[in-house]
């Protein structure tokens, strides 16, 4: 497992996420190109993180004054790519180390859940590759 390495901007978001929401939170991702954070909470933390109709991720969305995206932990690379995936409908994912010793995790969706699986301007596929590669040292992430 990669060591991950938290710096002040991503300790102060974690801190104002946590009073806001009264969630644990594991991590916090700033993504810049797609001008939004993203917050690994504690398994079962969902709920309390994201608050009656979203309004703990809007507020945060407001206070920061970027997009704010929250993900269920997992112990397992598969389990980390499927919440990362949500709303998604994840069938399965199988991790496959490549003959160019890159390792991929390939995931199977029904075809009419690919474009939620992608997200708008492949988000969603995007928060997946980053989370894999942050947690699991998983290369790419691809959906078919």
């Amino acid at each position: 497992m990669p060591q991950i390495r938290l710096f002040n901007e991503e300790l102060r978001y974690l801190s104002l996420f946590e009073s806001i929401t009264g969630a644990q939170a594991k991590d916090c991702v700033i993504d810049q190109e797609r001008s939004r954070i993203l917050f690994v909470v504690k398994q079962g933390h969902m709920g309390l993180a994201i608050g009656r109709n979203g309004s703990n991720v809007k507020r945060l969305t407001k206070l920061i004054g970027k997009s704010v995206e929250v993900v269920e932990d997992a112990d397992k690379p598969e389990d980390l790519i499927k919440n990362s995936l949500l709303p998604a409908k994840v069938h399965s994912v199988k991790i496959i180390k490549s003959p160019d010793g890159k390792t991929v995790a390939f995931v199977t969706v029904n075809p009419q859940e690919k474009g939620v699986a992608i997200g708008r301007d492949g988000n969603k596929i995007l928060r997946a590759r980053i989370l894999a590669k942050r947690y699991f040292d998983i290369d790419n992430v691809v959906i078919s």
